[in-house]
């Protein structure tokens, strides 16, 4: 295969450049020289720093996605959206209550969901929106923490949503409600505070600060790894 071959013209902000065709956008846009100083984060689909719009040759969708997952293809113009411009209210979560009207009150666009499913099909988590958005309009805050607790705030459901929410901004809520007042409490977490704050660990710790760093490294590949 020839080197022009191995390649795919992709415009990013209107201007042509010439890439291997398996890389990432990130990667693509590295190659045609730009420098990422931020919009970057992970590279691993973990961050959702990396928010990409985007569309392909031949086909009038305006497409979303992670630059660090999506592989470039022949034709395509690019925009990055490292922050997308959604609504984002302050609170304290000490004086919320972990209820339906805390939810309605601090995010009442919650109610104007249409239950479209736009916001699905952007997730590139897989994750499903609607469903954790008609649990948020019934005022189930576990569930809506428990749907959508893989979401890394990307923001690209909000970029895609008619109803103008800012779907993941009031899923974190819920998660931090959840979290703070609903979950059940870790017994083994709150023992070894207890033991940590008891001094417990400070002689192990000490004799670990004391070791060298190839007597440290035979310790860490020696120790008791959970079975996959």
């Amino acid at each position: 295969m020839s080197e022009t071959q191995d390649k795919v013209k992709i415009y990013i902000t209107g201007k042509e450049y010439e890439v291997p065709r398996e890389l990432t956008i990130l990667k693509a846009m590295e190659c045609a020289g730009y420098k990422l100083i931020r919009g970057c984060g992970c590279r691993g689909g973990f961050c959702g720093a990396c928010a990409t719009v985007f569309r392909t040759k031949g086909d009038y969708r305006l497409k979303v996605g992670l630059a660090c997952q999506a592989v470039v293809q022949d034709g395509m113009y690019l925009a990055q959206i490292p922050f997308f411009p959604a609504q984002r209210v302050t609170y304290d979560i000490t004086q919320l209550e972990p209820t339906a009207a805390t939810l309605f009150t601090i995010y009442p666009e919650v109610l104007r969901c249409l239950g479209c499913g736009a916001c699905t099909k952007a997730c590139p988590q897989d994750i499903d929106v609607r469903n954790y958005m008609a649990a948020g309009m019934r005022g189930d805050i576990a569930a809506m923490a428990d749907i959508s607790f893989d979401c890394i705030m990307c923001g690209l459901c909000a970029a895609r949503c008619p109803a103008e929410e800012a779907q993941y901004n009031i899923a974190i809520l819920a998660r931090r409600l959840y979290g703070r007042y609903l979950a059940p409490r870790s017994e083994h977490l709150r023992e070894r505070l207890e033991e940590i704050e008891a001094g417990t660990f400070d002689a192990e710790l000490e004799a670990l600060k004391a070791l060298d760093k190839e007597e440290l490294t035979a310790r860490y590949k020696a120790r008791d790894i959970e079975p996959k």
